[in-house]
């Protein structure tokens, strides 16, 4: 049995909810999509399957969508909204991402559905927050990414250039994150007290948590710090972590060692390479980390520690500069203990050894392909409540008799909604 077997979540699509109801899906949550007659806007984003564009096609949409049943529902009708009553009266999970105030102008406001359903659990995905004097601002993900805070920390150490900003809606993703912790802990409370409650989500706020050590160094102690070419942004320049191998390749040379048993290894395995004090001086002060453990709030401190972690430093970047970047890793991670990695483009990482043996490939049915297409899994396994795919993204439309007859909701009135505009045209055939 899956994690949330028998959780009935209400999700009105919307690009700041896919992610969030993704991922509740997956864990075996019944999500039922509600899109507008005409489909949701991210049905028209790229990249397409075989770059043909369609609203059945984004890769997008196939990605965010996994496991849900998918219902068309005109809101913008009295009768829709009837209709999305009738289907929270039976539902735990109510997830939204509508701009603040426009549930409430359909008589669809958390206190509307709280009276109609009090042990409803209902979380609002939104820019700013459905509260507050900024709710109303516009926002895209690179506004609320550069606002929060994480933009300043991603970039390279030539401040010349300007930040980088994380592509794939990470601001979406992030707040998505944060809406299923918290929908999880109210559905906890729920258990406990037979409440519902309302989860309101800022984007732009949890951007801001998730700037690692960033807004902690300046609430604790009032310091700002600088992006840095792959590694921590920090107050102060620290080493290059991004080295060229022998074979062209980049990899992050980690972090060095810090315990005596550590540099001992460092060493044995730097010797076992042909690197002597001859060939690389500084061997001398990982000689030295050999006889104690660093403190790494000495560094800058004590003189001494501050070569011997200069010396590791140098030294894996020496070793890197002489291997294939392959070589350079399973060296590394083999024989010195010490974690690097290959700097992989997204592709390969997908298609790495380690990923295939832990079943991260998933293979889903796409019956209007004739095929199956590999995905991306979860990077979590659970022992008792397997985590899985359960079928591709709906089709427009697809499970809105099943889910509407579910409900209770007569075959004549799906009929004459249907016939109204309501439910938008009829789903296409898995096949077209």
């Amino acid at each position: 049995m899956s994690a949330l077997a028998g959780t009935r979540v209400i999700e009105l699509s919307h690009e700041r909810t896919a992610w969030a109801g993704k991922l509740l899906a997956d864990m075996g949550a019944d999500v039922v999509l509600v899109e507008p007659p005409g489909g949701d806007a991210t049905r028209a984003w790229p990249p397409f399957a075989g770059d043909v564009p369609g609203p059945e096609r984004s890769l997008h949409w196939w990605h965010h969508q996994t496991s849900k049943r998918g219902i068309a529902l005109d809101l913008d009708d009295a009768r829709g909204r009837d209709v999305l009553r009738r289907l929270v009266s039976g539902a735990d999970v109510l997830l939204e991402g509508e701009p603040p105030g426009r549930l409430g102008a359909q008589g669809l406001d958390p206190a509307d559905l709280a009276a109609l359903r009090p042990e409803l659990v209902m979380a609002s995905i939104t820019p700013f927050g459905r509260e507050g004097p900024r709710r109303d601002e516009p926002a895209t993900d690179l506004t609320l990414l550069a606002a929060g805070g994480p933009v300043w920390s991603c970039g390279y150490d030539d401040h010349a250039l300007p930040p980088v900003r994380g592509l794939g809606g990470q601001a979406a993703h992030i707040g998505g994150h944060y809406a299923v912790l918290a929908v999880l802990t109210a559905l906890l409370h729920r258990a406990a007290s037979g409440e519902g409650q309302h989860v309101d989500v800022s984007l732009y706020a949890a951007a801001n948590v998730t700037t690692e050590m960033a807004s902690y160094h300046w609430l604790v102690q009032r310091t700002t710090v600088q992006r840095q070419t792959g590694r921590h942004a920090m107050e102060f320049q620290t080493l290059p972590t991004q080295i060229r191998c022998a074979d062209g390749r980049h990899v992050c040379t980690g972090v060095p060692p810090r315990r005596r048993a550590e540099f001992a290894r460092l060493v044995a395995w730097l010797e076992s390479l042909g690197i002597d004090e001859l060939a690389f001086p500084e061997l001398v002060f990982l000689r030295r980390g050999a006889e104690r453990d660093v403190d790494f709030a000495q560094i800058g401190v004590d003189d001494e520690v501050t070569a011997i972690f200069a010396a590791a430093r140098e030294a894996m970047n020496l070793a890197a500069s002489r291997l294939p970047a392959h070589e350079f890793f399973l060296g590394a991670q083999r024989n010195a203990g010490i974690p690097v990695g290959v700097i992989h483009s997204p592709e390969e990482a997908f298609e790495d050894e380690h990923f295939r043996a832990r079943g991260f490939q998933v293979e889903v049915a796409h019956p209007e392909l004739g095929r199956s297409v590999r995905y991306p899994g979860a990077p979590w396994r659970f022992e008792k409540t397997p985590w899985r795919i359960s079928r591709r993204a709906p089709r427009l439309g697809e499970h809105t008799e099943e889910v509407l007859s579910a409900a209770g909701i007569a075959r004549e009135e799906i009929a004459a909604l249907r016939a109204a505009g309501v439910l938008g045209r009829a789903a296409p055939e898995a096949g077209a």
